[in-house]
């Protein structure tokens, strides 16, 4: 199994940048296709991006191509998402998941970090 354990979230302002990451436990994680979802007050949980196992393929949410960035270092067990000119409509809880498919919905990622908050005022 894979515990997933997200950091790097806070306030930040429209325009700014920051840096998730999302520490995995267990030698399962190179072999998990890995997502970041990020959930809103009063909305659903919705995709944001995801990397395969190897790295070698990224897909991404239409709202943030462009600004984002998914990355993983298999050697440290550690996925990363790159956040550069922020919006604050990107204001949400954000987390990360593993999945053995390719996946863009919830429903295909079995395990789950606990989520870290990211504010963006104006």
């Amino acid at each position: 199994q894979v515990q997933l354990v997200e950091s790097g979230g806070g306030l930040v302002q429209a325009g700014d940048s920051l840096r998730l990451s999302c520490a995995a436990s267990g030698r399962t994680f190179s072999n998990n296709n890995m997502g970041w979802f990020r959930q809103a007050p009063g909305k659903e949980r919705e995709f944001v991006a995801v990397i395969s196992a190897s790295g070698r393929s990224t897909d991404y949410s239409i709202s943030v191509k462009g600004r984002f960035t998914i990355s993983r270092d298999n050697a440290k067990n550690t996925l990363y998402l790159q956040m550069n000119n922020m919006k604050p409509e990107d204001t949400a809880v954000y987390y990360c998941a593993a999945s053995g498919l390719f996946g863009v919905v919830t429903t295909q990622y079995r395990y789950w970090g606990q989520g870290t908050q990211v504010t963006v005022s104006t």
